[in-house]
């Protein structure tokens, strides 16, 4: 079934090809024999807005010229809002890589390119700007996204990234939250949401502003029984802001947000359990919270004309809690005979607190007759984690983090400290070529101590670690454009410094390498995109992805004598590459052909990636026999899968306006997945690690608008109610296989005064 659908997207595709080139050398014609006038510009009118969109050269003080990006306007989108849909939001963007956890849109989880979703942490994931995950690098975890519908469009770059907004191989996404600049003191927008499984949602949001003053205040509630049992959530988002504007060239800002949520985990199934019935649950008593809060303080100043910057001030109080049964799927979670009682749950519970400034600026000059921009910029973060892991709770059914002895048996402290600076300069060679050079310099410290465990009542510390080192990367970008199209082509070098985790031994006899690297490499990127004939938005494009230094476990001897036992050895193992490529094409059908919007308009789109990521180098070992007569085996994952990388996600959707009236049908298809790195096919028995099958899901999606100030939005998600999943989780929120929501539906009422 799988090889079909391929087949039909690849044709689609290939349909899709023929017009482009098509409607390029009807253009091309055109620009010969007809003059250009005025009357033909106007066309303009009834072509179409691009979908995505795409930044600007230069935009708040950064350079976009030559890198691939992507900006999604949730305006433009008939998507569902309500709860986060991450495959309706990121349709139109190619190669991306979902989780699905849940059907709450708590959390998202996206990744690019074949790299790991989790979290999204392969991204430097931003709220208007400024980071949000719990630690840019030790632990780069989201656990903290903004309600869809408090956004007004999501910003990403692709791996180029790097130079003026960190080392990360996945790029950078940014959520950017309403303003709601109009010219009147005050409005206000309200939209309200039900839906299956209990769901309910309210959104409801203030703003305006005068000559001087602009303020945005927000306040989003949701709860549900989730499509699974046990999946109960709520959550609540509330968000402030605020600013002063000087005049013209002078403002500052300050906004708040804070969130808090708790979350029933309705935990992982075995296969055969997923296969019998996906909704079904097997904890009842396992709870996730992450209250969270963060703040930022910007001013921007222009003090001449060409010369620009702003500054920015931004912090993260945090946690992630979590209280559960924690063991494998096929161990029930049933009344202990011996304690005539539930088991005593496990608690875990992070606290963060990070602070950071970052200043950026643009210089544009003129060089050689043209005009040329210089961006720069400076940043420094530190970063505070406090980790308690393997505490004891109660035996109850209630979100209760209240441990029974005095402390945790797992206390550690992360530090991290970042100083960077940046330096990226567009020279515009002519009027259609730039060539954009960077470098990028950053001093990351890390650091740990802490106890990992309590035997016979006295503590077993780990060894204090500080690690710091100074990077330096470096890339280069070049775009030649060519009327409303451009190439574009760029090197950029990449960076992760090792994880917390990776410091931590997972039990007391493993060791980590003292010399651990962190892992390096490069993206490259070379396509053409644009609009052609005023109907046609593409972008089409090849990458290639080297991963250094990965890490893994490996077994040893005891001082390296074969006489004695072995031990886990935590250190760097080799590398991975992940190269392919990204299509998207939109073509507005009905005005290609009747030239007017008298009868609507008809987007359809289909977004393609073909992505090949896999081990080139991995280093494995294997033990046989009992001591003292061990075997130690040697083995390579060379040309292995690269866990969660699909070698195809597409996305087909069309979609019909006329009037105030929209709706959008749509299908994201991806192909089967690894979940562990020896490409394991069948599940093992506590079904962590196994292949996960492909899967095909529609969605239906509309939305009208009446009287300027009303609209009524519904959707049907998995509108076949298919049953599918995205991955194996080993832990968070649950062992086992994750399942996706089967049919859900939603209907939501708004209006704005």
């Amino acid at each position: 079934m799988q090889t079909g659908i391929i087949r039909i997207h690849t044709l689609v595709l290939l349909i899709f090809l023929v017009t482009f080139l098509l409607v390029t050398l009807s253009n091309a014609q055109t620009s010969i024999d007809t003059p250009q006038s005025n009357l033909l510009e106007e066309v303009q009118v009834i072509g179409i807005l691009p979908i995505p969109e795409r930044l600007n050269a230069v935009e708040d003080n950064t350079i976009f010229s030559g890198k691939k990006n992507e900006v999604i306007r949730l305006s433009s989108l008939n998507a569902n809002l309500v709860t986060n849909n991450s495959r309706q939001l990121f349709s139109r963007i190619p190669g991306i890589t979902i989780w699905e956890n849940d059907g709450s849109g708590i959390q998202i989880s996206i990744g690019a390119r074949g790299l790991n979703p989790n979290r999204s942490w392969e991204f430097n994931t931003r709220q208007n700007g400024y980071d949000i995950s719990s630690d840019v690098f030790g632990y780069p975890e989201a656990y903290y996204n903004p309600p869809m519908e408090a956004v007004s469009k999501i910003q990403l770059i692709r791996g180029a990234a790097s130079l003026q907004f960190g080392p990360q191989f996945g790029g950078m996404v940014n959520y950017v939250i309403k303003r709601q600049v109009i010219n009147k003191p005050f409005s206000f927008e309200t939209q309200n949401a039900v839906g299956s499984d209990g769901m309910f949602s309210s959104y409801n949001a203030i703003g305006g502003n005068t000559k001087k003053w602009n303020y945005y205040v927000y306040n989003h509630t949701r709860k549900g029984n989730g499509w699974r049992e046990n999946g109960y959530y709520e959550i609540r988002h509330s968000h402030a802001y605020l600013q002063y504007k000087f005049d013209e060239r002078m403002k500052v800002s300050i906004e708040y947000t804070n969130m808090d949520y708790k979350n029933q985990q309705s935990g992982g199934l075995t296969d055969v359990q997923f296969e019998e019935d996906a909704q079904q649950s097997l904890r009842q008593r396992n709870w996730f919270g992450t209250p969270w809060n963060l703040a930022n303080i910007v001013f921007e100043y222009a003090p001449v004309k060409n010369l620009s910057f702003n500054l920015k001030f931004f912090g993260l109080l945090g946690e992630r809690n979590s209280v559960g049964f924690t063991a494998r799927p096929n161990v029930k979670d049933t009344i202990n005979r011996i304690l005539n009682d539930y088991n005593e749950r496990q608690i875990d519970i992070d606290e963060y607190q990070n602070l950071g400034m970052e200043f950026r600026s643009i210089y544009s000059y003129e060089l050689y007759g043209g005009n040329s921009n210089l961006a720069f910029g400076a940043r420094a973060y530190q970063a505070e984690t406090k980790r308690k892991q393997r505490g004891t709770g109660n035996s109850e059914f209630d979100f209760d983090l209240k441990i029974s002895s005095e402390k945790f048996p797992a206390e550690y402290l992360f530090q991290t400290k970042n100083i960077a600076l940046f330096l990226e300069n567009t020279f515009n060679v002519s009027k259609n070529i730039s060539i954009t050079p960077g470098i990028r310099f950053e001093n990351i410290g890390s650091s740990i101590h802490g106890r990992a465990n309590i035997i016979n009542g006295s503590d077993v510390n780990v060894t204090p670690q500080t690690i710091e080192r100074n990077v330096v990367l470096t890339g280069i970008g070049l775009e030649y454009k060519i009327n409303e199209k451009n190439l574009y082509a760029n090197l950029s070098q990449a960076y992760r410094p090792v994880l917390f985790s990776d410091l931590i031994p997972p039990a007391t006899t493993d060791i980590i390498d003292p010399n651990l690297k962190d892992a390096n490499g490069f993206n490259a990127e070379l396509g053409y995109r644009g609009i052609l004939g005023k109907y046609l938005n593409f972008d089409l494009s090849g990458f290639y992805i080297q991963y250094n230094n990965r890490i893994g476990t490996i077994r040893k001897f005891i001082d390296n004598d074969p006489l004695k036992a072995t031990y886990q050895f935590r250190t760097n193992l080799g590398k991975s590459t992940h190269s392919g490529v990204e299509a998207y094409v939109e073509l507005e059908a009905l005005k290609s052909i009747v030239k007017t919007s008298r009868f609507g308009s008809l987007h359809i789109f289909v977004s393609l990636s073909f992505i090949n990521a896999e081990y080139v180098d991995f280093r494995t070992t294997q033990i046989s026999g009992t001591a003292p007569n061990i075997i130690i085996t040697a083995g390579n994952l060379k040309g292995k899968k690269v866990e969660y990388a699909p070698n195809q996600i597409h996305n087909i959707g069309i979609t019909y306006s006329i009037g105030g009236f929209s709706t959008t049908f749509q299908n994201r298809m991806s192909s089967e997945v690894y979940s562990d790195a020896t490409n394991t096919e069948k599940p093992v028995a506590d079904v962590t690690i196994g292949k996960i099958d492909g899967y095909s899901v529609f969605d239906l999606s509309a939305e009208i608008t009446f009287l300027q100030k009303y609209n009524l939005k519904a959707g049907i998600n998995n509108l076949t109610d298919t049953r599918y999943t995205t991955r194996r989780a080993s832990g968070y929120p649950g062992p086992g296989l994750i399942p996706g929501d089967g049919r859900t539906f939603y209907i939501s009422v708004g209006a704005k005064f």
